[in-house]
């Protein structure tokens, strides 16, 4: 699988990432420093999530210091469902009901093992294909392809 990770900061939980993904046998497009250097989280997230936007790669993984604004400008993007997953369970329920098609991760909360679990629980859950699901997925793209009302009443 080919995933797109960005990082606003080269830590040691991005170092990690890219091994278990590599053990994994993904291949990786990297946005973010190679150094001790940081860029800016909305620059680099929107680079990764284009790609999984236009179907260049199959999924992203996004991170910043929270995780909050790298999901936040992820799902800027068009065709986005960004999740901040700070465990396993979360990363299961947003792959089966959200469709989710990128993982947002915290660089400072998201320990080792943790990431090791999310990781497993993402690539291992498929996306529900049940009726009612599928109902809801249809009205998050709506939401996309529609203005905001002006008042909700």
């Amino acid at each position: 699988m080919k995933i797109a990770v960005s990082t606003d900061e080269r830590t040691p939980l991005v170092e990690t990432l890219l091994s278990e993904l590599k053990k994994r046998n993904h291949h990786v497009a990297y946005f973010g420093p190679e150094g001790d250097e940081s860029v800016d989280w909305p620059v680099v997230t929107e680079q990764a999530a284009a790609l999984v936007a236009d179907g260049e790669v199959d999924e992203g993984i996004v991170m910043c210091w929270t995780g909050t604004g790298a999901s936040i400008a992820a799902n800027k993007v068009k065709g986005i469902r960004a999740a901040l997953c700070r465990d396993a369970e979360t990363a299961k329920g947003a792959r089966t009901w959200n469709h989710a098609n990128v993982l947002a991760l915290s660089l400072q909360a998201t320990d080792d093992a943790t990431l090791k679990e999310i990781l497993s629980a993402w690539f291992d859950t498929p996306y529900s294909d049940d009726e009612w699901n599928l109902e809801q997925i249809g009205r998050i793209r709506k939401l996309e392809q529609t203005p905001p009302p002006k008042s909700y009443r």
